[in-house]
């Protein structure tokens, strides 16, 4: 997932698209908010469909813990 780093000082520190300050935070809320990759690339020419899904690949990895239960 090379297409998503975090740098030190940028953005707090949070899941960016490499070479961007979008973080996946943002993809993940354009999502939510109604836009499609067509869109989101649209209105980010920087960002490529690939970046949005290796954003979407690290979210769905991050948020994909156990579930323990006692």
């Amino acid at each position: 997932m090379d297409r998503v780093v975090t740098i030190e000082g940028v953005r707090g520190g949070r899941p960016i698209i490499a070479g961007s300050r979008i973080t996946v935070a943002e993809v993940l809320e354009m999502f939510g908010a109604g836009m499609t990759e067509a869109d989101i690339v649209e209105a980010f020419p920087s960002l490529s469909t690939e970046d949005i899904r290796a954003a979407l690949a690290y979210a769905a990895s991050e948020f994909d813990h156990p579930v323990v239960t006692v």
